[in-house]
């Protein structure tokens, strides 16, 4: 599914990922944490190709992941849901999912709903007036809508409340689970996270020190010294 085989990622001088090698199966369901500047979102932008200056290789599906070329390699089956609520505030919730699902089948919302009634309940509402939990959600569901392999999500609990991130952890353990997305979360919730990912990486100062069962990661003691 996601190879990454020695890549290292930069920013001018600073180096963000140094000779990371790692798989991540088909319709597997992995966390990956570790503290601000781990380069856990760096990662993630290398595997959909938003960054630019890398060295190494990285492929899904055996199709080499261009660097730069986002559109392209989206297309290849990846779902990328950045930190942050990002969805058309001005557009109605049913008009954000049928743009996100042009490409591929605008019909596909009713599947969409099925995973999110919340959104179905609101459709015709303006996205900007939704909750944050609600956004994250619609940003969810957008995703979704390009029927992606894989889906590499940063931070999507940032900001919720506790139940909300319950709902969102526990809405992804679904679709992993009834779609057979692959799943990558990017997560500062180490131990709501750990419950429902069945692997878990750790980056410190962008080096891979951990990978592994997330029950082994949870039952480590100096779980923090890992940080």
């Amino acid at each position: 599914m996601l190879q990454l085989d020695r890549v290292t990622a930069r920013y001018d001088r600073l180096t963000a990922l140094k000779d990371i090698s790692l798989t991540i199966g088909q319709g597997e369901m992995v966390g990956v944490f570790g503290h601000n500047g781990a380069g856990k979102t760096t990662l993630l932008k290398c595997g959909v190709g938003a960054h630019k200056h890398i060295e190494g290789v990285i492929t899904v599906n055996g199709e080499r992941i261009i660097p730069g070329e986002v559109h392209r390699n989206v297309r290849i089956g990846i779902g990328f849901v950045p930190q942050g609520r990002n969805v058309f505030g001005d557009l109605s919730v049913e008009q954000n999912l049928k743009i996100a699902g042009l490409m591929h089948d605008p019909d596909y919302v009713s599947q969409v709903y099925k995973l999110f009634p919340i959104l179905e309940q609101r459709r015709r509402q303006r996205a900007g007036t939704l909750s944050g939990g609600q956004q994250q959600m619609l940003a969810l569901g957008m995703a979704l809508m390009t029927k992606p392999k894989i889906l590499l999500l940063d931070e999507p609990t940032t900001g919720l409340a506790p139940i909300i991130v319950k709902e969102v952890l526990r809405t992804l353990r679904e679709i992993n689970r009834t779609l057979s997305t692959t799943i990558v979360i990017v997560e500062q919730n180490v131990r709501a996270t750990l419950k429902v990912v069945q692997r878990a990486i750790v980056l410190k100062s962008g080096r891979l020190v951990f990978d592994g069962p997330s029950d082994e990661l949870g039952r480590q003691e100096d779980l923090w010294a890992l940080f």
